[in-house]
């Protein structure tokens, strides 16, 4: 890399490469890792080393006393064997470099995906899923669903919160177990509280896709009486809102509280009646 930033000297620092290669010629005494771009070690770095969207590129001669972190890049290194400590470890995933690259270089393109043939192509597959997914479960549940949307349509805003301090509280209990009780038990916790969060997206999802299809029935197509169609549409508003520009991580967001939120109220007995 020609733009790549050349540490010479002594640095009693770690050093950082934020959108650039570095190439250390001198002696690094802490660490040295790079975002988007590649870590070239042409003299010595007493701690780690990492490169996260590039590659980490040990010359012969060189010497790394830390560990290897690469992801997205590859470790290359001489043809004689380097100089590494021999208790450090090597952790790669090669995979994905010219994408992890750009995102770290322009972080802000991430809220602003690309308009191409794969992208479009991701979303019709999204809406597929989500639409067999949508039959199915309320092919085997329609009453619950049914309740279900008939309670977000009347207290939506009540679920809504509900759902993010089901949130909090969950995210809360969770490092909560992590840091006091055993590791065993902490762990159990987590994957409990995955599954949770995992059956609410999916149960929830469903209710907000027909509650959402139904309006738009009633709304545009008030003549068709179809529970497939009614879906289809809700699927489809959902998942062109969740691709669009800088929008869709709010659209996500209120997607996952709303869908915990409709979870933990799925079995609520009281009248949930507008004022």
């Amino acid at each position: 890399d020609p733009q790549a930033r050349v540490i010479a000297g002594v640095t009693n620092t770690t050093v950082f490469g934020m959108g650039q290669s570095i190439r250390i010629t001198g002696t690094v005494k802490q660490g040295a890792i790079a975002f988007g771009g590649d870590v070239i070690v042409e003299g010595t770095v007493d701690g780690d080393v990492a490169a996260i969207g590039g590659s980490v590129i040990q010359r012969e001669g060189s010497r790394i006393g830390g560990d290897v972190i690469v992801v997205g890049g590859i470790y290359y290194q001489g043809k004689s064997l380097p100089g590494r400590d021999p208790q450090s470890v090597t952790i790669m995933y090669a995979g994905y470099e010219d994408q992890l690259r750009h995102l770290m270089r322009e972080p802000f393109s991430l809220l602003h995906p690309q308009l191409t043939l794969a992208f479009v192509g991701l979303r019709l597959l999204a809406i597929l899923f989500w639409f067999i997914v949508s039959l199915a479960l309320t092919a085997v549940m329609p009453n619950t669903v049914s309740r279900a949307a008939a309670r977000l349509q009347l207290a939506r805003v009540r679920v809504a919160l509900i759902g993010l301090l089901g949130s909090i509280v969950i995210t809360v209990g969770v490092i909560v177990c992590l840091l006091v009780l055993p590791e065993v038990i902490g762990a159990l916790i987590s994957i409990l509280a995955l599954l949770l969060v995992l059956v609410a997206t999916v149960f929830g999802r469903v209710v907000i896709f027909a509650a959402t299809g139904q309006w738009l029935q009633r709304r545009f197509l008030s003549r068709v009486k179809s529970e497939s169609i009614t879906l289809l549409l809700g699927v489809a508003f959902w998942v062109v809102m969740a691709s669009l520009p800088f929008v869709w991580p709010i659209v996500i967001a209120g997607l996952l509280v709303t869908s915990l939120g409709l979870a933990l109220t799925a079995r609520y007995r009281i009248s949930w009646t507008k004022s």
